[in-house]
């Protein structure tokens, strides 16, 4: 069997499986299971398919059709030009959470450089890195409760050939900012914003495989926002910008909790028009 025929054959099956962007799909499943790049499959598609490589195939489709998501199985994915190393240690990089990533890139360029970036349960890291590589001279820190999360994040600081520029740091974003962390410029997040009683409720890919403690934002969601902009807000710098990214319905509670602690408030919509992105500048120390 050729490589062009097990990539139809996993095209056939995802889309009977109601799967959208079967196309996509079968080509990152087959490039993983038979460890080529996107370019040598194009190149080498109408090649004879080694046996080993349909059980690799058919192992991680059944795995796919169980629910467990594209970004897992193939151990990365790609957010605001980078390709990131994820595993079920972290969420995966979402395209709504790019509005956070630009807004906060396009605000940052505007610093006094050296601008010092903070990114706060980073996961994976996308955010923080994102903007530490397009904001020139910029350095970042990481930051993460879950020692798993940091070690995704340090691989891909690596990755992204960051090392000079980024550091990963332990810290519970719910507790005080350790001393030695100084001041920053900037504060980007992502936190936590699922209502507890909402995470049952979730798309299988999301309850049955990502880290329920990057989901959990407490009886409300809100929990994550209050506590954060109060204990880090010392962090910032006078008139250091702090960007949170929310979920649906949740920017005015959010925005007045920014308001509440000395913050201006400003929102920026994603591509469904739901507003995304709360931001703001601190007003007073």
């Amino acid at each position: 069997m050729t490589y062009q025929e097990l990539y139809h054959g996993l095209c056939t099956r995802l889309h009977r499986a109601g799967i959208e962007n079967e196309t996509l799909e079968a080509r990152e499943l087959l490039c993983k299971a038979a460890r080529l790049s996107r370019e040598q499959f194009f190149r080498d598609r109408m090649g004879e398919a080694p046996a080993a490589a349909g059980e690799a195939v058919e192992e991680l489709l059944q795995r796919r059709l169980s629910g467990e998501p594209l970004a897992y199985l193939t151990g990365e994915w790609e957010f605001y030009g980078l390709t990131l190393r994820v595993s079920p240690s972290v969420l995966i990089p979402r395209i709504d959470t790019e509005v956070l990533a630009d807004l906060a890139i396009t605000e940052g360029r505007k610093l006094p450089k050296p601008a010092r970036i903070l990114d706060l349960c980073t996961g994976s890291g996308c955010i923080g890195l994102s903007v530490t590589a397009h904001v020139p001279g910029s350095e970042g820190i990481l930051c993460d409760l879950s020692p798993d999360a940091l070690a995704v994040a340090e691989e891909n600081v690596r990755r992204c050939g960051l090392e000079d520029r980024v550091r990963c740091i332990r810290a519970d974003a719910r507790q005080r900012p350790p001393e030695e962390l100084g001041q920053f410029d900037l504060l980007t997040c992502n936190p936590p914003y699922i209502p507890a009683g909402d995470i049952a409720g979730l798309d299988l890919t999301v309850r049955g495989f990502e880290p329920h403690m990057a989901l959990d934002g407490g009886a409300d969601g809100l929990d994550f926002y209050r506590e954060i902009t109060a204990q880090w807000k010392n962090v910032l710098k006078p008139g250091g910008l702090l960007f949170y990214e929310v979920g649906i319905g949740q920017a005015e509670d959010v925005g007045a909790i920014l308001a509440e602690n000395g913050f201006s408030v400003h929102t920026c919509r994603d591509t469904q028009d739901i507003a995304r992105v709360v931001w703001g500048r601190k007003l007073q120390d």
